[in-house]
């Protein structure tokens, strides 16, 4: 007699056997997103031991602070790789956005900079989430309408607007900010500086999207292969123009918090921070063909950075070589994601 008590193999339904053999492996992805934490661990003994300093409150907090704008742009930059695009214009949105608020609040007469003088002081920091998100649009209109190529289209407007930027401001800083901008950049709550906790507030809430929310996971759906994504009935260019969106409007923020932090807008702000950026993303295990990668990785990608250059500092580096080591980084970290991932980086 057939004992009835277990199922057939034959009876199981097909793909069963995969799937329990694959939920018995390690999560590879998961203990990708921890590759850093040892690193960040090893600079905190290597700056220990470079500068007692380096442990002290005020430094440490002092780098998590210069950290928060670069984490909004690395924020920005990973939900547009995830989905399989990139922007270059981020890093001309977060000098640029603040230039413009400020060049309509600003009164037209009685200061080193005159603006426009259209809108209250108050009204800043929306016209420059506004102003992010007019670029964003715009991104996403020539990429997704005009079919353009999302390299060239972002290299081109992260161009105009740099021209843009020192345009309006006439190649000068500019040194009256509203207090919008002020508070936020300056503020410290519960001893942490404000932006520190808007930094960590954003990362949770994209952490949770992208985990929980079915357009969260539809972005690693439309990076991985946007035709089958779109057969399984996600609106692949919705859903694409309003990360780019999102992105451009995470730039603007991080301007506002870059301006309060330092009290004015230089005519060169951002400028080069893109290089920063995609470091900290591939370093963070971003992947640059689209749909891997987490935000918690990221972050790490974003400390392990500033730790290195506070480390550099520290031990007396010239800030000239800083380009050269996120170069390096960035061919480092291909190269080692080249070999584990086993796929070619076309």
């Amino acid at each position: 007699m057939t004992d009835t008590t277990r199922p057939l193999a034959a009876d199981a339904p097909p793909g069963r056997d995969r799937a329990m053999s694959r939920g018995s492996r390690p999560d590879l992805a998961r203990l990708r997103d921890l590759s850093l934490l040892p690193v960040v661990l090893v600079l905190c003994v290597i700056g220990f031991i470079v500068s007692p300093a380096f442990l002290t409150t005020d430094n440490l907090v002092g780098v998590v602070q210069q950290s928060t704008e670069l984490s909004l742009l690395v924020l920005a930059e990973a939900l547009i790789l995830i989905s399989g695009r990139m922007d270059l214009s981020l890093e001309s949105t977060i000098g640029v956005a603040p230039v413009i608020a400020m060049w309509l609040v600003l009164p037209a007469h009685g200061g080193r900079f005159n603006g426009l003088g259209l809108l209250p002081g108050w009204t800043s920091v929306p016209l420059c989430l506004l102003v992010g998100l007019a670029i964003g649009a715009v991104n996403g209109f020539l990429i997704l309408k005009l079919r353009v190529n999302g390299f060239i289209a972002t290299l081109g407007m992260l161009t105009m607007l740099r021209g843009l930027q020192v345009g309006i401001s006439q190649g000068q800083s500019i040194v009256t900010v509203p207090g919008s901008f002020s508070y936020l950049g300056a503020a410290a709550w519960l001893g942490v500086p404000a932006a520190v906790w808007i930094c960590l507030a954003l990362y949770a809430l994209g952490g949770c999207a992208l985990a929980w929310l079915r357009h969260g996971r539809a972005l690693y759906a439309i990076g991985g292969n946007p035709e089958a994504a779109r057969a399984a009935g996600i609106r692949v260019d919705r859903v694409t123009w309003t990360v780019l969106c999102l992105g451009s409007v995470l730039a603007a923020f991080a301007g506002v918090l870059y301006t309060g932090h330092y009290g004015s807008v230089s005519a060169t702000q951002g400028n080069g921070w893109i290089f920063q950026v995609f470091a900290a993303a591939v370093i963070g295990g971003i992947s640059l063909s689209g749909g891997r990668g987490t935000l918690f990785g990221a972050l790490t990608g974003v400390l392990t950075l500033q730790l290195v250059v506070n480390v550099m500092t520290l031990g007396g580096v010239p800030p000239l070589w800083n380009q050269f080591l996120n170069g390096a980084i960035i061919i480092v970290a291909l190269v080692i994601s080249r070999f584990a991932s086993g796929e070619r980086q076309d």
